[in-house]
C-alpha cells in the first residue's frame, strides 16, 4: 500500500480563495500530466521542477474543469521524499472535488488520514515526534503553542533525546569492551564511569518530564470553570475574557441554563472557558439541570474562577460554592467594585489573600487575573521558545518509564550487580526513548498516531 500514489484535498472544505489538491508517489507527475494542459503546451514531466506552471485541468474531450497553478516537485527533496505535485485551484467544494475525482480516475488512491506525514516519517524525512508536531501546529490555539510545536518539528526535542540515546549507546559500548576484554579495563573504574553518566541521564530525563506540565497546558489549554450565584457577572466575565458578546447577559436570574464553552488566549495561555448556570436553589426543572451540570464540572476543571458580587452580602450559596471547591485551584474574583462594597470575608480569612477585585463594566482586573493564572500554571524557569519542551502525553509516559529504567541502572550499579544485568536496564531505557522518536515503535501504534490526523496532511 505504501507504494501506491495517493491524493487528497489539503485545504479545508468550504468557501475560500484557493483550494489545494496534493498528490504523492511514483505516478504523481504522470497522473497529473494526464489531466493538466499547460499554457506552454508541454506535458508536466517536461516542465521545470519546483516551479509554478499555469494552465487548466481538463476533461478527456478538452473541456476545462478549472484554471490552475501546478507545482511539480521531484524526489527526494519533498515533504514525503516521493514525487509530489500540488494543484492550486479555485477554492470551494466543487472545483477540488472534481479535480480529485479526475485523479482517482487515473489510478491515484485516496489518501488515508495523515498518510502524507506518515510517508515522511517512514521515508526518514522526519522522526515520529516531529510527525506528531505537524498536527499540533495545525491545531495550535496560541502563538506559544504554535512556537512550541514548531520547535518540536524543527527537531529540538529529537535532538535532546538523541543526545541521551547517544550516551546510552556509549555506555553499552563501554560494557561490551569490559565483557569481551576484561584484561584491559578495571571493573571498578567502569562502574564509576557508568554511575556518573547514569545520574547525568536521569537529570536530563527529569528535566524533560518537568517541562511536560507547561507543554501540555500550551497544547491542550487549561479547562477553566466560571462559578457563582446568578447575576454576579459570570457571563459578563466570559464575554470580557473573549472580547465578544458570546453569552447572553440580562438582569434576570437564571438566564444561563446550560454550559457554554469557548477557547480564549489569556496572555499566551490557552484557557478553555466554561460558563455555567448560577448556583442556587430553584424549582425550575431546566435551570436545576443546569445547576447540577455546573457542579459536576467542578471535578473536571483545572482552574475555577469563582465570581462574587461585591455589592451584595455573602450568602449561603457563596459558602456552598467555596466548600465545593476548597481542594481545587481557584481564583476568587470580587466583581462590581465600581459599586458600594457590602460583602465581607471576615469569617473566611484565607479568601483575603487570594481575592482579586475586578469591575467588568469598567474593564478593570484582567491583568491581575492573567498574572495569577501564570503564577499558578507556568514555571518561569521554562522557556517555550528556547527549551526542549514535552507537550505530548505519549512522550511524557515514555519518559517516565525511561526515568524508572535509568533509576534501575543506578540501583544495580550501587548494589554491585553484574555488568550484564546493568546492560539489560540500559537497553530498556534506550528502547523507551526510541519509542518517542520512532526508532523502536510498533506498527499498530504508528497507525493509531496518524489516524488522528486530518486527510490531506
Amino acid at each position: 500500500m505504501d507504494r501506491d500514489t495517493i491524493g487528497a484535498v489539503a485545504t479545508s472544505v468550504g468557501i475560500a480563495g484557493i483550494g489545494i489538491v496534493r498528490v504523492s508517489g511514483d505516478q504523481a507527475i504522470g497522473s497529473v500530466s494526464n489531466i493538466f494542459k499547460s499554457k506552454k503546451g508541454q506535458s508536466l514531466d517536461m516542465l521545470s521542477n519546483r516551479k509554478i506552471h499555469y494552465g487548466w485541468i481538463v476533461e478527456e474531450d478538452g473541456k476545462i474543469i478549472d484554471e490552475v497553478l501546478v507545482v511539480p516537485m521531484k524526489r527526494p527533496y519533498t515533504y514525503t521524499k516521493e514525487d509530489v505535485v500540488e494543484i492550486h485551484c479555485h477554492g470551494g467544494i466543487v472545483s477540488v472535488e472534481r479535480i480529485l475525482k479526475k485523479l482517482l480516475d487515473q489510478g491515484v488512491r485516496l489518501a488515508e488520514r495523515g498518510e502524507f506525514t506518515k510517508r515522511a516519517f517512514l521515508n526518514g524525512r522526519i522522526d515520529l515526534s516531529q510527525a506528531e508536531a505537524v498536527m499540533d501546529l495545525v491545531s495550535a490555539k496560541t502563538k506559544n503553542s504554535f512556537q512550541l510545536s514548531m520547535n518540536q518539528l524543527q527537531g529540538r526535542l529529537s535532538q535532546a533525546l538523541n543526545d541521551i540515546r547517544k550516551q546510552l549507546v556509549d555506555m553499552l559500548a563501554h560494557i561490551e569492551v569490559n565483557i569481551d576484554f576484561p584484561e584491559y579495563d578495571e571493573e571498578e573504574v567502569t562502574r564509576e564511569h557508568l554511575l556518573n553518566i547514569s545520574r547525568e541521564i536521569e537529570s536530563k530525563i527529569f528535566r524533560l518530564i518537568e517541562t511536560s506540565e507547561v507543554g501540555m497546558i500550551h497544547r491542550e489549554g487549561i479547562k477553566t470553570l466560571i462559578l457563582g450565584k446568578p447575576n454576579v457577572g459570570k457571563s459578563s466575565l466570559m464575554n470580557y475574557l473573549l472580547n465578544e458578546n458570546r453569552a447572553i447577559v440580562t438582569d434576570i436570574p437564571g438566564t444561563t441554563r446550560d454550559t457554554i464553552e469557548e477557547f480564549v488566549n489569556l496572555a499566551g495561555v490557552p484557557l478553555k472557558i466554561i460558563d455555567t448556570a448560577g448556583i442556587r436553589q430553584t424549582e425550575d426543572i431546566v435551570e436545576k439541570i443546569g445547576v447540577e451540570k455546573a457542579l459536576h464540572k467542578i471535578d473536571e476543571a483545572d482552574l475555577i474562577l469563582v465570581v462574587f458580587d461585591g455589592s451584595r452580602y455573602l450568602e449561603e450559596e457563596d459558602l456552598m460554592i467555596m466548600e465545593k471547591i476548597k481542594d481545587k485551584k481557584a481564583l476568587y474574583l470580587l466583581n462590581k467594585t465600581d459599586l458600594e462594597e457590602k460583602i465581607s470575608f471576615d469569617s473566611i480569612p484565607y479568601i483575603k489573600d487570594v481575592l482579586i477585585r475586578i469591575s467588568i463594566i469598567n474593564n478593570e482586573g484582567l491583568m491581575a487575573i492573567e498574572k495569577e493564572v501564570k503564577k499558578l500554571f507556568l514555571k518561569a524557569s521554562i522557556n517555550v521558545e528556547e527549551d526542549a519542551v514535552v507537550n505530548n502525553i505519549r512522550h511524557k509516559n515514555l519518559l517516565l518509564k525511561a526515568k524508572s529504567a535509568i533509576k534501575d541502572v543506578i540501583q544495580s550499579i550501587e548494589d554491585q550487580q553484574t555488568i550484564d544485568c546493568i546492560e539489560v536496564d540500559i537497553m530498556e531505557t534506550l528502547e523507551y526513548l526510541g519509542e518517542i522518536t520512532g526508532d523502536a515503535v510498533r506498527e499498530d501504534l504508528v497507525d493509531k498516531i496518524f489516524s488522528d490526523f486530518c486527510i490531506g496532511k
